[in-house]
């Protein structure tokens, strides 16, 4: 009885019923090999604990953080976005730190839309955008990604009816692992800055590239009517942390601001140190913990084309995003192969219309487990879902 319609517009969550199926197959007394979570196995560096550790045992650090406490990880972003982009930001007013980039997304779309605006959403995409979306009460508009278009959104298709307030994407992509070269953000921004939609970037991949590729970054547009999310979480493997920031347009930076400022004080005062720490680390740093995912994917990969499934080799991120022969219910397979075989997968439903037919890989375990976990799903079959 005390559910907000806000709250009832969110949309459940199909990892409910993965959690389930872990748990009975737990009781069976099968071993799981979870690849349904994209939370980074791996430690932060070293560094990066040994400033939080020293961060701890300062009292100043205990108490609630002001804007001005934020300059130190604020001047770290900046200096990070000019060494890897080439992109020059005020970190007084065009950048902000974030309790994580998730949080940042959620409370950027109330500072800068209003209820009933309209939002252009990637499908498939991460399902916490359509979460925030409704708790900002927006109308969605999905905007497809499809694999004869290397999962990159054809704006062209978008009717001149629709007026978008923003339109928000993520390359390397979750769940498509879909990567742009640096032609492509121009275009979007140009594209947004006709029509006087905000592009806003969420680029929690940035440093999880393989090979030669670099991935960009949406600020190498230009900052006016563009913001960039980005977190700790994966590159630096801090996802327990919480921590991001959010940079671009000045007008949009100091609303979310606003909008921040009635709801937290910012990150502890430690886990800043901590971030500010990571920013300014090595580029040798992020590049070994992207090979380790390298690795992985190398080792997956061909492993699940030898089971006659559909998947791209992916430069960036951390899944692998394959099709399954004959698949038409995602949910259902992923649950039986968390049951009957211990391994869990996110089915391509959960990241909307767009992704039934697959599923995706987190690239969460050693190469020998993911081969493994490849080996067990051929328990599973093909063609009757």
């Amino acid at each position: 009885m005390w559910a907000s319609q806000r709250a009832g517009a969110v949309p459940g969550s199909v990892f409910a019923l993965m959690d389930a199926a872990k748990a009975r197959a737990r009781a069976a007394g099968r071993a799981i090999i979870d690849l349904s979570i994209g939370s980074s196995d791996l430690r932060p560096p070293a560094p990066v604990l040994d400033a939080l550790r020293e961060a701890t045992h300062d009292p100043l650090n205990d108490r609630y953080p002001l804007f001005s406490d934020t300059a130190p990880l604020r001047q770290a972003a900046a200096a990070y976005l000019a060494r890897r982009f080439g992109v020059t930001v005020n970190p007084d007013t065009e950048v902000l730190p974030l309790i994580g980039a998730q949080e940042g997304l959620a409370h950027l779309l109330l500072a800068v839309t209003d209820p009933g605006d309209t939002l252009l959403l990637p499908d498939p995409g991460y399902p916490p955008y359509l979460g925030a979306a409704a708790v900002a009460g927006l109308k969605v508009v999905p905007l497809p990604l499809h694999a004869g278009n290397s999962f990159l959104p054809d704006l062209n298709a978008v009717p001149a009816s629709v007026r978008p307030r923003a339109l928000l994407l993520n390359y390397p992509n979750n769940p498509t692992s879909a990567v742009v070269d640096p032609a492509f953000f121009p275009a979007v921004a140009a594209w947004c800055r006709e029509r006087g939609t905000l592009l806003i970037h969420d680029h929690p991949y940035a440093e999880l590239t393989f090979g030669a590729y670099r991935a960009p970054s949406a600020l190498q547009a230009g900052l006016t009517g563009v913001v960039e999310l980005h977190s700790l979480s994966k590159t630096h493997h801090m996802g327990g942390f919480r921590v991001g920031f959010a940079a671009g347009d000045a007008g949009a930076i100091a609303a979310l601001a606003r909008v921040k400022g009635s709801v937290d004080f910012h990150p502890y005062l430690g886990i800043q140190r901590a971030a500010a720490c990571a920013l300014t680390l090595p580029d040798e740093v992020g590049r070994a913990g992207a090979a380790v995912f390298e690795a992985r994917r190398d080792a997956l990969v061909p492993a699940l084309r030898d089971l006659g499934w559909a998947v791209a080799r992916p430069q960036a991120s951390m899944y692998a995003w394959a099709r399954v022969p004959g698949l038409t219910d995602s949910v259902t397979f992923a649950v039986r192969a968390a049951e009957d075989t211990g391994v869990a997968v996110s089915p391509g439903a959960a990241f909307g219309r767009q992704g039934e037919g697959f599923v995706r890989f987190a690239l969460v375990q050693p190469p020998e487990v993911l081969i493994e976990a490849a080996g067990r799903l051929r328990e599973v079959g093909s063609g009757q879902w």
